[in-house]
């Protein structure tokens, strides 16, 4: 990727420097391909979100940060068990924000950075849901209300009923697990596959500092095109393969993968390597709260990833999934 960082820079023309993007593409391409290997998944960054001054959704009795930073570390463990040569890098170990940092925004490019500069080949962030109270309102009555119209000797007195309303709110009874992988472009053939207008609760981690792709940048749909021939396929196989295993645990279906661009998630949007961001269930519903605080169901979290990671390096490794996944396209 630092490549195409470089072509920014490059004294070029226009149509020098889109060519030059386009070789560095089907140059990344090619190596990447020619490196597959029987040992494909060699790094695993563990991505818990939020953290220190950033807890994230708020339960009843526990925070994102909290929830999600027990969940990456069993995780890890467990991976580090099955993959026994597998390394494993955590963003972070410990209540505060990714490497230490003093704000959102910082955290969020470090998560990035550190991900790309380990040689990441797999990134997967834990996250949790939510969804905001439910507000209903009824009518109490009515009070009357008097006005005037018109000026000077037109000058009338009028007098009408205004309804007076109630309001209070429920629980919002929202549940379910959702993945995400980073949207190439929402009007791209190759993502109608995947859901993007779906009702939304999850991660806006893209804020005012930090911008989306701009699809018209030559370098930027170079990126794009090396994430499309490299990553995207394998980025929704696994994520696919995770919503899959929460299926068949009983957990509610919330349309399966889902993508962003339009409200970016950055950690997807800037990690040069198949990424995922898993949302694993909604901190604000009581009983997913209380399941995904419980050794039992973050026990049962865990090896659902782990599974899938498994199916994930079998198809990697015979590489059957750029023949298997064209149907989705």
């Amino acid at each position: 990727m630092r490549a195409i960082s470089y072509l920014n820079s490059f004294p070029v023309n226009h149509l020098s420097r889109t060519l030059l993007c386009l070789f560095a593409a089907f140059f990344f391409f090619s190596y990447s391909f020619c490196q597959t290997s029987k040992k494909a998944i060699r790094t695993i960054i563990l991505d818990a979100g939020h953290g220190g001054i950033d807890p994230g959704a708020k339960g009843d009795f526990s925070t994102e940060a909290d929830v999600s930073l027990a969940v990456t570390l069993k995780l890890g463990k467990a991976i580090e068990e099955e993959f026994p040569d597998t390394k494993i890098i955590y963003t972070r170990t410990t209540d505060m924000l990714a490497g230490n940092k003093p704000n959102k925004d910082i955290a969020n490019r470090y998560r990035a950075e550190m991900a790309n500069e380990s040689g990441g080949d797999l990134y997967i962030a834990i996250h949790c849901n939510a969804a905001p109270d439910i507000r209903h309102s009824e009518v109490t009555g009515y009070k009357t209300v008097t006005s005037y119209v018109k000026k000077g000797k037109k000058k009338k007195k009028v007098t009408k009923k205004v309804p007076q309303y109630r309001y209070w709110y429920t629980p919002n009874p929202a549940s379910g697990t959702e993945t995400y992988i980073w949207a190439l472009n929402k009007n791209d053939a190759k993502v109608n596959s995947v859901s993007l207008n779906n009702e939304y609760y999850g991660e806006i981690d893209s804020t005012s500092t930090i911008t989306l792709p701009d699809p018209s940048d030559p370098a930027e749909k170079a990126r794009m095109l090396i994430y499309a021939q490299n990553y995207f396929r394998k980025s929704l196989t696994f994520a696919d393969l995770i919503e899959r295993g929460f299926r068949n645990q009983g957990r509610v279906n919330r349309g399966g993968v889902k993508q962003r661009n339009d409200k970016g998630i950055w950690v997807l949007q800037a990690t040069g390597m198949p990424s995922v961001l898993v949302e694993i269930g909604f901190i604000t519903n009581k009983d997913e709260e209380t399941y995904i605080n419980s050794d039992e169901g973050q026990a049962e979290i865990v090896s659902n990833i782990v599974s899938a990671l498994k199916e994930y390096k079998i198809k990697l490794e015979s590489r059957t999934i750029s023949t298997e996944e064209k149907k989705a396209f």
